[in-house]
């Protein structure tokens, strides 16, 4: 009997995603998360029994694929026919996925680089390298007509994001010098993706790293890995987030499938 695929939906493989995430090399950040978590689910069965599973967003682009190791021998062939029973047209897949990573290579697609993924160093920042005069804490909802003055379209839902305790602002009396923003992974346990914006009146003055440095605070004070990403070619913010002590060991590609 051959392998054979059959949709479900995501709670029903909740044990086999986190069998997926411990093989992991490094943690995933938010906007890989939400690309998985807006896909569709599928499974791998053999012989009745479910062995693996896989995902695909907008039914063109493939952004997991996971086979339990006793059978990986034939991972190569199911691969290969999932990318041909659904048409695959593109391949998102972080270097810290070993088994993805090594199917994508085995074939000659073109490779777009897509993100940095980063985690803490646990390097303490010099108190002398942070911004002095500031104050940070978790927005309120008087905040956000001028979070949306401020930061404009880099971010939405301003007022439920409040709500749910998402946003911290850094200010200096009534100016907002740039806010943070975490997210709890949805499919990471007990990690914080991190987010911040600087208000564009007052970069270049450590700004930037010093709420990444706060946000850091907050996460281990409540129990969380801080972790977080910036688009492969956006130098500025991967300098920022480097100078607040988060190192990248992982990539987020985007492949082409010929």
């Amino acid at each position: 009997m051959s392998f054979y695929f059959k949709e479900c939906k995501q709670s029903d493989i909740g044990d086999l995603i986190q069998r997926y995430v411990s093989t992991l090399s490094s943690p995933i950040d938010s906007v890989l998360e939400e690309h998985i978590l807006n896909s569709v689910f599928y499974t791998i069965s053999y012989n009745s029994e479910v062995a693996g599973y896989y995902a695909i967003q907008s039914n063109q682009s493939l952004t997991q694929f996971y086979l339990d190791l006793s059978y990986c021998k034939k991972s190569q062939e199911v691969f290969e026919n999932v990318l041909k029973d659904h048409s695959i047209r593109s391949i998102l897949v972080p270097t810290c996925d070993e088994l993805f990573l090594s199917l994508v290579l085995d074939h000659d697609y073109k490779i777009e680089k897509q993100a940095y993924f980063f985690q803490d160093n646990k390097v303490e920042v010099p108190k002398g390298k942070l911004f002095e005069d500031g104050e940070f804490r978790a927005a309120v909802p008087s905040d956000a007509t001028k979070i949306t003055e401020v930061c404009q379209d880099f971010l939405d839902k301003v007022e439920e994001r409040i709500e749910n305790r998402e946003i911290f602002t850094y200010t200096k009396g009534s100016i907002l010098l740039g806010i943070g923003i975490i997210e709890t992974s949805k499919l990471l346990d007990k990690y914080g993706n991190m987010g911040m914006f600087t208000n564009e009146q007052y970069r270049k003055k450590g700004i930037g790293r010093t709420i990444i440095h706060h946000l850091k605070e907050w996460c281990y004070d409540n129990n969380l890995n801080p972790i977080c990403g910036c688009w492969y070619y956006n130098t500025s913010s991967k300098q920022t987030l480097e100078s607040a002590g988060m190192v990248s060991k992982t990539r987020l590609l985007n492949i082409k499938v010929l």
